[in-house]
């Protein structure tokens, strides 16, 4: 209550500033207008004066008086009649000699003036008198007789105070409209201050400076990426976790066009793409991208997107639910071979020696027999292990993998790293969509040549829809249903991405019996062994493609 009640003084106190500074400068616009209305009006004065000197100058009866009869009262009856009929407070008739052949002022007449002529040289002369009348308006012009020569001037007056009674009058409608522009400042300034409180939906300074530096203390302090768009789909806001994230760099104000290709990265953020924790992949990371529009007040006022990293968390689960495949098939081959072990004791059991050995050196033989056809094509021991398990595992889910007879790759083969991390997530796709169908099948071709590695696999499954060989390399897209807790439709846009990254191309066939084809350009320029560290966007994916277990009991 205290700080909305400083809240409303502070608001007051920017209103009764506005009135303040429309007040003051009213006030100094209406002085200044004054003293530019009073110069006016002296210049004005001054040229009315100027033109009432030249008429008097021009007179007749004076021209004459002064040149032929020395002045006398004829001028001073000329000079009373143009001064009450112009209204000028003085019009004085000077000779050359200074002297006054009228004034208003009787007793002045016949009596020099101080100062010198002023129109010797034929050209007029304004400015602001101080004479015997007090202050006024004056102007001189040469006076000359009938001859053309020069016999004096003639100097005319219009009182100051005639000056301030005008200025008073024009200043009085100056007053009124100056009042008018300020009540309309007023109204306009109380409009203003309410269409800003409005605005900042009823806050008040101290609450959105409080507001910012929660905003700035809260955005750059949590590890997740947020992104605001204002109603144009601009950039209004990003916090140093999203510009990570999403490799951005000067992003304020910029459209979301400008920024971000076109993909589902840029769908998902613009709102193109519906739906809660939207999986994307980037070349660096694993997104889980949610928006949300803004609407306070019933306006619309843009959106918010936050971005999460969860590329370790994606690892952990698909390695989790490799992790549970394999627990599955172990569990299967146990059994197998419990029952093995209860048929051998059985005949031990029973004194059959030789048909116990018999079964076991059968045993001994189907069991290997895999792995060999596996070796005579296959030299490198990584890949046969990931072969042999993945055959296995396949077998226990009713899918038979079987190794083309012209495959053929070397002891130490290119792209050997990538090589398992694509073989292991397509076989197992495949798996899984052989086993839909009864006695599933899946074909592997690896063939190693001087100029690539072409890796192919086939599945009896029920293949890619018409018209999605495009789409299915996109991340979250995917024709099964989650299990578990594996994230469906990541394995193939990660291994798009591997691919592309390394220069390969792969393709896939539409309709019955999906058909993958991979090919690696040789030769590798990217020899990393395999047991660096891998990068952030593939680690998920290569680590669980083969299982330690695997590796370690590989030939």
């Amino acid at each position: 209550m205290r700080r909305r009640r400083q809240g409303r003084r502070l608001s007051a106190r920017i209103l009764t500033g506005q009135l303040a500074i429309l007040a003051i400068t009213s006030v100094i616009g209406f002085v200044l207008l004054a003293f530019a209305q009073r110069a006016q009006l002296d210049r004005d004065y001054e040229q009315r004066a100027l033109a009432i000197a030249q008429t008097a100058a021009a007179e007749p009866e004076i021209r004459n008086a002064m040149e032929y009869g020395g002045g006398g009262d004829a001028v001073q009856t000329v000079a009373d009649r143009i001064e009450r009929a112009s209204g000028a407070s003085y019009v004085v008739v000077i000779d050359l000699n200074r002297i006054r052949h009228s004034h208003p002022q009787p007793d002045l007449v016949g009596k020099a003036v101080e100062e010198p002529l002023a129109v010797l040289d034929g050209h007029p002369y304004v400015g602001i008198d101080h004479g015997a009348t007090g202050s006024s308006a004056n102007a001189k012009a040469a006076l000359y007789g009938p001859t053309g020569s020069l016999v004096g001037e003639v100097s005319v007056g219009i009182a100051e105070k005639d000056v301030l009674s005008q200025l008073r009058r024009e200043l009085a409608t100056f007053g009124i409209f100056a009042g008018i522009a300020l009540t309309v400042g007023v109204v306009a300034s109380y409009v203003l201050a309410r269409r800003l409180k409005r605005t900042t939906f009823g806050l008040e300074l101290e609450e959105i400076a409080g507001l910012l530096q929660d905003r700035e203390a809260m955005l750059h302090g949590i590890k997740e990426g947020v992104i605001a768009f204002d109603p144009q789909g601009r950039v209004s806001m990003v916090n140093d976790e999203a510009r990570r994230l999403l490799g951005l760099g000067t992003a304020l104000g910029s459209p979301l066009a400008d920024l971000l290709p076109d993909g589902r990265l840029r769908r998902a953020l613009d709102g193109t793409l519906e739906g809660v924790d939207l999986t994307v992949l980037t070349d660096s990371h694993c997104l889980a991208v949610n928006r949300m529009p803004v609407v306070l007040h019933g306006r619309a006022l843009g959106a918010v997107v936050t971005v999460r990293d969860r590329t370790e968390l994606v690892g952990l689960l698909r390695e989790l639910d490799s992790v549970r495949g394999l627990t599955d098939a172990l569990r299967a081959q146990q059994h197998e071979f419990a029952n093995r072990m209860h048929t051998l004791a059985g005949l031990l059991e029973l004194g059959e020696h030789e048909a116990a050995l018999d079964y076991a050196v059968e045993l001994s033989r189907n069991e290997a027999a895999p792995a060999e056809g596996v070796r005579d094509r296959i030299a490198n021991p990584l890949m046969v292990g990931l072969i042999v398990a993945k055959t296995t595992v396949a077998a226990e889910r009713g899918v038979r993998i079987v190794l083309d007879e012209q495959s053929r790759l070397g002891e130490q083969p290119g792209h050997l790293r990538r090589l398992l991390t694509v073989t292991g997530n397509l076989l197992d796709n495949a798996v899984e969509a052989a086993q839909r169908e009864p006695r599933g099948e899946v074909r592997l071709s690896l063939v190693e040549t001087e100029q690539a590695i072409t890796l192919r696999v086939a599945d009896s499954g029920p293949g890619i829809p018409p018209g999605a060989a495009e789409k299915i390399f996109e991340d979250g897209w995917s024709t099964s249903p989650d299990r578990g807790t594996a994230r469906r439709g990541l394995g193939l846009a990660l291994v798009h991405r591997l691919v592309q990254r390394h220069g390969g191309s792969i393709t896939v066939s539409e309709g019955p019996g999906a058909v993958f084809t991979v090919r690696f350009p040789l030769p590798d320029h990217d020899p990393a062994p395999l047991g660096a560290a891998l990068t952030a966007e593939y680690s998920t994916v290569e680590y669980r493609t083969v299982a330690p277990s695997v590796l370690e009991g590989a030939p």
